[in-house]
């Protein structure tokens, strides 16, 4: 008869990095791993932040956090607690490893006075228990370049586009993204050291196709956008039939975002443009003559999840005045639980405890999913996710949360 071991919940020692770091790659599909990619990972690592869970000297669970500052509607830089590096070994499945991690993690930012929670779901299901919300979404496409034309901003033709080394151009490219970041809410603050993740090239990552290739967009000697991509070549019964790859783009006016797309289309040999997780609302949906033969598809991107209700509600701004009181229901963090009145407009907003009547009853996890304004409160309800106390509330309310750009979560972690 066997006997099960008790498992250990620990912060992380560096010098266990190595075989942490082996049972993360392993939980996730155990292909090969660069050894730039563990380097990079062992620098940004937060050790304090970093949970292993053993079993004797066996790693069977990981977790961590970074510390981050995300742009919330209103343009404020919110603390935030990137959850990452989730697994747990097959062998440990239903003892509790997960929940523990999450408990923790969750504990943890509460006592950093971190309002949010933030993660990349590689299984969506797993989060929503723990009061995570799908909060951004994202564009992938595979462009027919071959076939689509572009209808391009007053303006392009005077931006200059020239090919750039990636770690050469990096400190103009960190300046455009960072310029970008108080517009759009979801974006990341690039913490330091970050800026190195978008420049991994690892040989056995790119399938087929060329080193990591990167472009500039200039106006009047100023670097204005980027965009950093591979090629993959390839020949069919017509005649050339290769792919274009983009990683990054980025660009702080719409002429220059013209040109970098213009240059994208128009490379030799190539017949199609892949897009791997781009805003929803993105500019080049209104330039292309073909959106059919884009082939755009809607995916689920970043998980919200407030740490703190009233700190988190206080933080952002609403495009319209609201006075609203939450029935908040939060089992994972009971902190949260109760009648929360929401008051707030463009300007600012407060957010307190509140004995008054409720007019909108609902769980922290469809607060996260509304919070950045990409998931609307009335399509909440439609789904019998939050539920209506007092006539008219629920549309001031998803009103409110609106926000002028779509949320999109900008770089992974």
């Amino acid at each position: 008869m066997g006997t099960e071991h008790a498992t250990e919940l620990t912060v992380l020692a560096p010098e266990d990095f190595d075989r942490w770091w082996d049972g993360v790659v392993r939980a996730f599909g155990g292909g090969p791993a660069s050894a730039e990619e563990r380097e990079l990972d062992r620098s940004l690592t937060e050790f304090d932040r970093t949970l292993a869970v053993r079993d004797g000297d066996e790693f069977v669970g990981t977790a961590g956090a970074f510390s981050f500052r995300m742009t919330v509607p209103g343009g404020a830089a919110v603390p935030t607690a990137g959850v990452t590096m989730v697994s747990v070994a097959a062998t440990h499945r239903r003892r509790g490893v997960l929940t523990s991690m999450m408990r923790r993690l969750l504990d943890d930012a509460h006592a950093k006075g971190e309002p949010l929670a933030a993660l990349h779901a590689s299984e969506p299901a797993i989060y929503g228990r723990f009061g995570y919300g799908a909060a951004t979404f994202q564009i992938n496409a595979e462009i027919d370049t071959a076939r689509v034309a572009l209808a391009l901003p007053e303006g392009t033709d005077a931006v200059r586009v020239r090919y750039a080394p990636p770690a050469d151009a990096l400190k103009e490219c960190e300046a455009v993204y960072a310029a970008l970041v108080p517009g759009r809410p979801g974006m990341l603050a690039r913490q330091p050291g970050w800026e190195r993740a978008g420049l991994l090239d690892p040989e056995d990552r790119r399938e087929g196709a060329s080193v990591l290739q990167c472009v500039v967009a200039e106006r009047d000697g100023e670097v204005t956008g980027y965009a950093r991509f591979r090629t993959k070549t390839g020949w069919g019964p017509s005649g050339h039939d290769g792919t274009v790859t983009l990683e990054d783009l980025a660009a702080l006016d719409p002429a220059s975002e013209g040109a970098l797309w213009r240059f994208l289309f128009g490379i030799d040999l190539m017949t199609t443009l892949a897009l791997h997780g781009r805003p929803v609302d993105e500019a080049w949906q209104h330039l292309v003559s073909d959106i059919r033969r884009c082939r755009p598809r809607l995916r689920d991107a970043g998980y919200v999840r407030l740490v703190d209700v009233g700190t988190a509600l206080a933080a952002r701004a609403y495009p319209v005045p609201v006075d609203v009181v939450f029935e908040v229901a939060d089992a994972f963090c009971p902190w949260n639980e109760g009648r929360w009145r929401l008051t707030g407009d463009a300007k600012g907003a407060s957010c307190e405890r509140t004995r008054d009547p409720a007019d909108v009853a609902l769980s922290v996890r469809e607060l996260g999913a509304a919070y950045l304004g990409g998931t609307a409160l009335l399509s909440l309800a439609a789904a019998g996710r939050a539920r209506e106390l007092r006539p008219g509330a629920l549309t001031e309310a998803s009103v409110a949360f609106g926000s002028p750009a779509a949320p999109w979560l900008s770089h992974g972690f």
